[in-house]
């Protein structure tokens, strides 16, 4: 054999390599799918069983900071072996907003 016959042979191995069967997901054959967990309502798919959950691929959120704003003092964020301030709920001035 030649190079160039080499090359040929190579390229359409490579092609039918890449080859892959599209289509639906199916139990290997003499295989069933899990059966129905107690409390579900319809039987589980391939589909369904190989699509992430939340906690595996997290969703993320696309919200920007607007705008800048100052954190208030945090009472209790103090060095170690200090006190914290006394906190007064009446006092504007020791009140925290929620993050």
């Amino acid at each position: 054999m030649t190079s160039r016959q080499i090359l040929v042979v190579l390229v359409l191995g490579i092609c039918l390599a890449g080859c892959g069967k599209v289509g639906d997901l199916e139990p290997r054959t003499g295989t069933t799918l899990p059966v129905k967990a107690y409390g579900q309502t319809t039987e589980q798919s391939a589909q369904a069983l190989s699509a992430p959950n939340v906690q595996a691929r997290p969703g993320r959120t696309d919200e920007l900071l607007k705008r800048s704003e100052r954190r208030v003092d945090d009472p209790f964020d103090v060095p170690p072996g200090e006190e914290p301030k006394p906190f007064n709920p009446e006092d504007p001035a020791t009140q925290t907003t929620p993050k």
